[in-house]
């Protein structure tokens, strides 16, 4: 249904539903604050621009969502990407490519393909979401230890070798700063749930930095005053020059918002009890990318740690995102101006913690242990999302993936002569086995296609037919067991029907499934065959190749 949930839950607003909600929306605030400060920071664009973000697509997200209680705004899974569209392109650049990724996931919820995001494996999302954590936690290492460093790589290797060259100048109160920061943020949960360590982290190191002066990086030192108002609307840059050069960031960027923010409306949905609207969230998703830019933005998604946090706070509608939206408005426009203060330390402690809390190290440990094609897909996504790019790690994690998994299908499948004996048959079948060996005539050969018939399973027919006597009249093809066949499967049993036609056999079939019969039919082969020698079981198939007419 493509109708945002916000409308469906207004038909029975009430007094203590608003008050739910306003209370979620205003501590999710908290939560909100830093956390989009340091993403725009880590992705390498000034800290306005994640306000920016959190407020325009935070409301729209809710305003037109899926969802009843997710929350929009930055994401640490966008680091990499931003930062790499930025350096290379400038901010210019990334409003395009932001601007295609919307306009790609409004399509992809116009199109009903909400629910194609399941069919990306766990393990490409866990490996790519792992490199990306250690990433982010590679770009924190230089505000983390005070490090001088100019012209910083883009590259994993020259940001590690960058490091190494600056580590003379370390500034061991910047490293204190950060210890003493990540340690409120682990330990403060102990201390209160509601609000949130990271924040009572940076008022903390805030308050530290101006009251005894240390002498740490701030966010004005660095980046200046931060704007109090969203800026001029620029015009994107639309020529075909840059589209085609943003065409695939652009793609990474709408299936990682796609694949997050679904995620994240599917963890929302176990809390609550609800059921979101997977189309429709796409569609807001894709509003609310094409409108952050031209108001200074960033790309958004769904966040998976604010939005737990609305919903343990007592959201009830979309209505508290809409309420987190409008309260980090007026935060930055009357209190924006103190931003300045924030230490980098404080924010690096925050991301550090944010990557370690993204890599995900039970679940990555977990696959590791289990199969080998598993780890092989996940270590290749995780190492290529670090050295090389996200978007090739993701094309690549697909691609194994899908190998892989056909390769599987090839093992699990069986093409098998069927003959007096048996041993190696299924306990289930014995019985049934022991009726056709006592009724198979000695000119009858039987082959039996155990699981899918596709290109990659063909060649087992091919080779066991080359062993296969000369010395019969009739061939059955038992598929009870094949419940899929692709062309080249169709290919295969056409090549036998016309061989055994061409040499004056018969050739019947038995057990068909619905699904190789409709094949069949469409393709026409079934019309050559002949209806009458397709038959629903083994025992009617044998009895016309002993009574039945040659």
């Amino acid at each position: 249904m493509l109708k945002p949930k916000l409308f469906t839950t207004l038909k029975d607003y009430d007094t203590e539903t608003f008050l739910s909600d306003l209370s979620a929306g205003l501590i999710v605030v908290v939560v909100a604050l830093p956390l989009s400060i340091a993403f725009a920071i880590a992705s390498g664009v000034g800290p306005e621009r994640g306000l920016f973000t959190a407020i325009v697509a935070g409301f729209l997200i809710s305003f037109l969502g899926g969802s009843r209680v997710q929350i929009g705004g930055p994401s640490g899974t966008f680091v990499v990407i931003v930062y790499g569209i930025v350096q290379q392109y400038g901010y210019p650049g990334l409003m395009t490519a932001t601007i295609m990724a919307g306009i790609i996931l409004v399509g992809m919820g116009i199109l009903r393909m909400g629910g194609l995001i399941q069919f990306i494996p766990y393990t490409i999302i866990t490996g790519f979401t792992a490199g990306i954590a250690v990433i982010i936690f590679t770009t924190q290492i230089g505000d983390a230890l005070g490090l001088t460093v100019e012209n910083l790589p883009g590259d994993f290797i020259g940001k590690i070798v960058a490091y190494a060259r600056s580590l003379d100048s370390l500034n061991w109160t910047a490293l204190g700063l950060t210890l003493s920061s990540l340690l409120v943020i682990v330990f403060w949960p102990r201390v209160n749930l509601k609000i949130p360590g990271s924040l009572v982290a940076i008022v903390a190191a805030t308050l530290a930095v101006q009251v005894l002066d240390l002498p740490v990086e701030t966010i004005g030192t660095r980046f200046g005053a931060i704007p109090t108002a969203f800026p001029e609307p620029i015009r994107p840059d639309l020529s075909w020059p840059t589209l085609r050069a943003m065409f695939s960031p652009a793609v990474t960027i709408a299936l990682l918002v796609a694949i997050e923010s679904l995620l994240s409306a599917v963890v929302a949905d176990g809390i609550i009890g609800g059921r979101h609207r997977s189309n429709m969230e796409l569609i807001a998703q894709g509003v609310a990318n094409i409108a952050s830019p031209f108001f200074g933005g960033i790309p958004a998604t769904g966040a998976i740690a604010r939005t737990a946090a609305n919903v343990n706070n007592g959201a009830k509608t979309p209505m508290a995102g809409i309420i987190h939206a409008l309260a980090l408005l007026f935060i930055m426009v009357f209190f924006g101006r103190y931003a300045v203060y924030i230490p980098m330390p404080a924010l690096a402690a925050i991301l550090i913690f944010v990557a370690y809390n993204m890599s995900e190290i039970h679940a990555f440990k977990s696959i590791l242990r289990s199969q080998k094609s598993d780890g092989a897909v996940l270590l290749a996504t995780f190492f290529i999302t670090i050295f090389i790019d996200i978007s090739v790690a993701i094309q690549t994690g697909m691609v194994l993936a899908a190998f892989l998994f056909m390769k599987k299908m090839i093992d699990v499948s069986a093409v098998k002569e069927i003959r007096e004996g048996f041993a190696d048959n299924r306990e289930e079948d014995r019985e049934n086995l022991a009726f056709i060996a006592s009724s198979k005539p000695k000119d009858v050969f039987i082959y039996e296609i155990d699981g899918p018939f596709f290109f990659g399973s063909v060649q087992k027919l091919e080779r066991a037919l080359k062993q296969t006597k000369v010395g019969y009249s009739t061939f059955i093809l038992r598929m009870r067991n094949a419940n899929y066949i692709d062309a080249d499967g169709v290919r295969a049993i056409e090549g036998l029907y016309k061989e055994c036609a061409s040499q004056g056999r018969s050739f019947l079939i038995s057990g068909i499934r619905p699904q190789p019969r409709k094949i069949l039919e469409r393709t026409g082969l079934l019309r050559k065959i002949g209806e009458d020698r397709i038959f629903p079981s083994i025992e009617a198939a044998l009895a016309f190749a002993r009574d039945g007419e040659k």
